[in-house]
């Protein structure tokens, strides 16, 4: 709970990163048993909570070290007292993923001990960007990594999101036609610029993500 000095952190938690609006509402998801979950940013009793009962060992921050953040400040702080892996792996919700990020996030998935916990802000853009290429790692078709970006989780995909959609989408015909592994694929096909250049998301769905709902 807050003390004198960590009260400015809680205040700009709560307030200014809308962790008041988390507090009922953890976004949480099971991307498998055993082996890796999904939420929006914990609050540290909520991280405490996961760790005691999934067993976490690992936690990997998709919104990457954010300077006078009190959730950032606040979460890795706990991650450290429960003995985490605390992890910074940045993505943007709105961009084409990027492919170094992409092979970086790969490295990890390879390497960090499990079961693990991914999340953004949120919990819906990037963090099913994420669960969606480490099912892909599995081995796993297209189309569930597609499914980790749903409304369920508050994904939009008529919005800039839907560009993360529109990634898996470009996957998934590729697959179709030439069974091309995922890394395979990233590696000799994939084209940030191609994607951007053929997305195009709805003016109304811009203005609710980023004019009424403000999200990252």
């Amino acid at each position: 709970m807050p003390t004198p000095s960590t009260a400015p952190l809680w205040l700009n938690s709560l307030f200014v990163d809308h962790a008041l609006l988390r507090l009922g509402w953890r976004n949480w998801g099971v991307v498998a048993p055993g082996r890796l979950y999904r939420s929006n940013h914990p609050m540290p009793w909520q991280l405490r909570a996961a760790a005691r009962r999934f067993g976490l060992r690992t936690v990997i921050n998709l919104r990457g070290e954010r300077t006078g953040c009190g959730s950032d400040r606040l979460g890795r702080a706990a991650a450290a007292e429960l003995g985490l892996d605390h992890i910074d792996a940045p993505f943007e919700s709105r961009g084409a993923p990027h492919k170094d990020r992409i092979l970086r996030l790969a490295n990890i998935f390879g390497t960090m001990r499990e079961p693990a916990l991914l999340h953004c802000k949120s919990g819906a853009d990037r963090t099913g960007l994420a669960a969606g290429l480490w099912l892909l790692l599995q081995g796993r078709p297209p189309e569930e990594a597609l499914a980790q970006l749903s409304l369920r989780h508050g994904h939009l995909r008529q919005s800039r999101t839907g560009i993360l959609d529109a990634f898996f989408l470009s996957y998934a015909a590729a697959h179709r036609g030439t069974g091309k592994p995922f890394l395979d694929w990233l590696r000799d096909d994939y084209s940030e610029a191609a994607l951007r250049e053929a997305f195009q998301s709805q003016g109304w769905a811009d203005r609710l993500m980023d004019g009424v709902l403000r999200r990252e």
